[in-house]
């Protein structure tokens, strides 16, 4: 195939839509620097291929672009620019044809080490070289936070009281779901759930059972304690706090409702009274990738520090308030960098980040670079759901090893802070072999008990069998009947039913928008707009739509008109042809780093009744839970969002959540997607959509190709 030839159907393909005309020009771009003579027709034609197919890869969420794939077979280039049948062949047998050791030691602009090129091979993958270097410095950056600290004896046994102290037990739920109609198995399942055994042919039920029909007062429980004692029990919450207590790198996964939050504020009540007895206070940091994601941490935060029985001098040590990453590192308007970088490092001693699916690796590496050397980094965030809207996958790149279980050594040392078995805390310790484990393994935690979807919750079970893959799991949710889920399938009469639905849900916040600022009374002080503006977001972050497309009439552009004609017609909002209208909510999609506004950022336009003019503002709610009134003309670009993608709602939880997937199958329609959006509601959900459809989405896994678990894996 000849280098015009090649041209010509990447030209063709731009034009189709296989590849986007930036990856077509980028392709030209690189080849025109080539020197003449370097290289042969059939290499300028590789190189001009790759580059396309680089580019194009990166623009799909992907860090590189493997030679072969998942199962060790050569890559089928073709395919992944949509190419088939006979079109196809010339263009992969000159792409498996190619000689790469020659084509790096003869082309100027692939490099394999460090050179500054704009295309990097390492033997496996091509990368643009700013990703190969983004993987590169992250891998080495977690390998370095990744190794164990040095804790003598006594530091142990102080840490071990103080996480005995901050996840005692607690009986007043056992106590409470104890009555008499239960039978003693009813009595010992309610043991094992609730005080997490996961030995229960060690233990003496009858001894047990007599206690617990003899327990008319709560303290009568107490005894449980040397009956169920915590060798055969075993609290995730308490290993994750102990393992970022021995690392100062920590991974906490989980679903919804698994208890990050306070699983990480009791562990900061654990690392400064552990910086306290070593003579000073750490600087903890608590940031979140979205303003939303931001303000829910805040406000997660502030109630379990309340909930902690702590000290009262060691409660006001614990930070409430987050902020985003960008203004964490100091966002520069009009630039892609930071003002706090590897040479201008961030005052910190922990940083968390929430909500860390939705961190792509260059602000990964960025916010890396920025820590200083002695910092402790503790992500949070659930493995399962989508991953970052731009490139990589970090978070299920680096939980990828959770499956190798713990090293012996880190085994016996969280049973030594824990109380908990070795045997338990790591049942595959054998199944690795010497040598064959990644340090990061002894980093990560898996939450796997939901303390909000019990098995009496439809969205809990729903979202298991989602990510359990299995059609037939699916199936059997259903069958159950349960409370909180419904599933209506994609017709006329179901679509304007959801419509309805949808009136009803915004009818609160819409109904107190109008109701006037109230005057001062004698135990309450006069209402300000910002109070009124928060009450308005509240009421109306309780309800949400939330759709797998952009267009179309099941995408978020098609709904959220048809929602505004609807409420409307209800004359709960008032839109006469106008854009701005009082009632209107918006989601930026822009950063603007001078207003403080960031893409995700949900604001309302109201009448600002303290105003002489009455002008119509946007409040939008920042992370401290302050509220920032703009002018429309000053609002970043933005969209309604009445409707929202599921992308876009990551990071945010609804009481009651409806999700419309379309009608017809499309490769964005992912397991991931559809998990994503079951998990956002908290009380209700409302599933629209062909079930057939859905069940094929939860066969397709999103795989996003880098080599971050490999260079892990190397450590």
């Amino acid at each position: 195939m000849t280098f015009d030839e090649v041209q010509t159907t990447l030209q063709q393909l731009s034009q189709q839509g296989g590849l986007r005309q930036i990856d077509y020009q980028f392709a030209r771009f690189i080849t025109a620097q080539c020197p003449a003579g370097q290289l042969s027709e059939a290499q300028r034609s590789v190189l001009l291929l790759v580059a396309a197919a680089v580019s194009a890869e990166l623009g799909r969420g992907h860090i590189c672009l493997p030679l072969r794939d998942e199962q060790g077979n050569a890559l089928d280039l073709a395919a992944r620019l949509g190419l088939f049948g006979d079109a196809a062949l010339p263009l992969n047998q000159l792409w498996l044809a190619c000689d790469w050791a020659e084509l790096v030691k003869q082309c100027t602009l692939l490099g394999a080490q460090g050179e500054a090129v704009p295309l990097m091979y390492d033997g496996e993958r091509l990368y643009l070289h700013r990703y190969w270097h983004y993987e590169v410095t992250l891998a080495q950056r977690l390998q370095s936070f990744g190794t164990p600290m040095i804790l003598k004896p006594a530091e142990v046994d102080n840490l071990r009281l103080r996480l005995d102290n901050l996840f005692a037990r607690d009986y007043r739920f056992l106590h409470q779901a104890l009555s008499p109609d239960l039978n003693q198995v009813a009595r010992q399942r309610l043991v094992c759930d609730l005080l997490d055994v996961v030995d229960e042919g060690a233990l003496d039920w009858d001894a047990i059972d007599a206690k617990l029909q003899g327990a008319p007062r709560l303290t009568d429980l107490n005894v449980l304690d040397s009956l169920v004692p915590q060798a055969h029990c075993l609290n995730w919450q308490k290993v994750a706090a102990a393992i970022a207590l021995t690392r100062r790198f920590a991974v906490i996964s989980g679903g919804p409702g698994t208890g990050k939050t306070t699983t990480v504020t009791k562990l900061l009540a654990a690392l400064i009274s552990q910086s306290q007895q070593q003579g000073h206070i750490p600087a903890i940091k608590l940031v979140a990738p979205t303003g939303k994601a931001a303000a829910r941490l805040t406000e997660s935060i502030g109630k379990a520090v309340a909930d902690l029985a702590v000290e009262p001098e060691l409660k006001a040590l614990i930070p409430t308030e987050s902020s985003t990453i960008h203004r964490l590192l100091g966002a520069i308007p009009d630039s892609a960098e930071f003002r706090h970088h590897a040479a201008n490092r961030l005052h910190l001693d922990v940083l968390v980040v929430d909500e860390a699916s939705m961190v792509d690796l260059p602000m990964m590496v960025k916010l890396v670079d920025a820590l200083p050397a002695h910092a402790r980094l503790i992500l949070l965030g659930d493995k399962d759901q989508l991953a970052s809207v731009e490139a990589g996958a970090v978070l299920g790149d680096i939980c990828s090893f959770l499956q190798q279980g713990y090293s012996a050594e880190q085994s016996q040392l969280l049973a030594r802070l824990t109380g908990f078995m070795p045997a338990a805390l790591n049942p595959r310790q054998d199944e690795i072999a010497a040598g064959a484990r990644a340090a990061v393994s002894d980093s990560l935690c898996m939450l796997q008990k939901s303390y909000r979807f019990d098995a009496r919750s439809g969205i809990g079970q729903l979202a298991k069998a989602v990510n359990s893959g299995q059609a037939m799991w699916i199936d059997r949710v259903w069958q159950q009947d349960f409370a909180d889920i419904a599933h209506f399938a994609l017709s006329g009469e179901h679509y304007h039913q959801m419509l309805q639905s949808l009136v009803t849900g915004y009818t609160p916040y819409l109904q107190r928008l109008r109701q006037p600022l109230q005057a001062a009374e004698s135990d309450r002080a006069a209402e300000s707009m910002a109070d009124k503006a928060r009450e308005v977001l509240t009421l109306f972050s309780q309800t949400r739509l939330l759709c797998a497309l952009r267009e179309g009439d099941f995408g978020v552009t098609g709904l959220n008109v048809r929602i505004e004609r609807a409420l409307a017609a209800r004359k709960l909002i008032k839109v006469q042809d106008e854009l701005w209208y009082s009632g209107r909510p918006v989601m930026v999609t822009r950063n603007d780093h001078a207003l403080g506004l960031y893409n995700g950022d949900i604001g309302i336009c109201l009448r600002d009744e303290q105003d002489d003019q009455q002008r119509l503002k946007v409040y939008f709610e920042l992370p401290d839970g302050s509220v920032k009134a703009v002018l429309p003309s000053r609002v970043p670009l933005h969209e309604t969002a009445y409707a929202m993608t599921i992308h876009k709602s990551q990071g945010s939880e609804f009481d009651f959540t409806l999700l419309i997937i379309p009608p017809e199958f499309s490769p964005i329609l992912t397991r991931e997607l559809v998990y994503t959006g079951i998990t956002r509601a908290k009380r209700r959900l409302a599933l629209y959509c062909d079930m057939g459809v859905m069940k094929r989405a939860i066969k397709l896994k999103t795989q996003r190709a880098s080599g971050l678990v490999q260079r892990l894996s190397a450590s």
